[in-house]
């Protein structure tokens, strides 16, 4: 098997075990590679994440949920990847660390992949990026509110008024979704989770829409905002701007520990 381990570089414990775990599975057998950002760190030549499907069979991402969001986003073609906690809670995350070089040591060819749909953003046309937890619309100032309207198959179905607004996939049901106070989705739905930040009308709730739909939503406001995905700023909206958001075309693959999704949710919550 051929692995690129993609760790956080700005933490010496954790760049020193993923450099112990990389030098364990090399003497399982292995074929180790490390991206470049740590492999400098190392004094070794590393690979480039956006090259990944020509070179490995799998990435193993160690850190946080920011690191796992931050290897997905930099693959150009997506390749199968596992989490290995050593952020503070590590929602994406399938492995601990003390149970971590056993599974990969003993990983084979036909390992389970589970797909997780990421999200496709054009603003006026214009694309944007992808999402695997979600894309935020935030005010750059602060105290005042945006208006936004939902359209959904070319019917606006909502408007209101908020301090901002996540735009949610199912994987990032558990991420700042679920803070704003959205419910914990499946990840096998294909959905999109709006949830509004700070609505001013209580009756503003959460949607999840299918991604079956032509799903628009209009920024109403003179008011600049900026554009967030995936812990990134994007770019600023500017005034009145229109976001299509629809499924993007490759899903992230994410390699399956056996561990129940809800299960390791109530596992996760608990630490908090």
């Amino acid at each position: 098997m051929r692995y690129i381990i993609a760790p956080r570089i700005d933490r010496d414990d954790t760049l020193a075990y993923a450099k112990h775990l990389g030098e364990e599975l090399i003497r399982a057998g292995h074929t180790v590679f490390f991206e470049e950002g740590s492999a400098a760190i190392f004094g070794s030549a590393g690979v480039s994440i956006s090259d990944a499907k020509d070179i490995a069979d799998l990435i193993v991402a160690v850190g946080g949920d920011g690191t796992v969001l931050r290897t997905v986003a930099q693959m150009k073609r997506q390749i199968p990847i596992i989490g290995v906690n050593r952020g503070e809670v590590g929602f994406l995350a399938d492995l601990e660390p003390e149970n971590a070089l056993a599974f990969l040591k003993d990983l084979r060819p036909d390992f389970p992949v589970e797909e997780r749909m990421r999200l496709s953003l054009q603003i006026d046309g214009k694309e944007m990026g992808e999402a695997l937890n979600e894309a935020l619309i935030v005010t750059t100032r602060p105290a005042k509110m945006l208006r936004f309207s939902i359209v959904i198959d070319g019917i606006v179905a909502e408007t209101f008024r908020a301090d901002g607004m996540i735009i949610g996939t199912p994987t990032g049901s558990t991420a700042y979704a679920m803070s704003a106070g959205g419910p914990i989705v499946d990840p096998g739905i294909e959905g999109v989770l709006i949830v509004p930040l700070a609505p001013y009308m209580l009756s503003s709730r959460p949607h999840l829409i299918s991604t079956g739909r032509d799903f628009e939503i209009r920024l109403d406001s003179d008011k600049p905002a900026h554009l967030v995905i995936d812990g990134v700023e994007i770019c600023s909206l500017g005034l009145y701007a229109s976001i299509t958001v629809r499924s993007a075309e490759e899903p992230a693959l994410f390699i399956s520990s056996g561990r129940n999704f809800f299960e390791k949710v109530d596992q996760k919550l608990r630490r908090l």
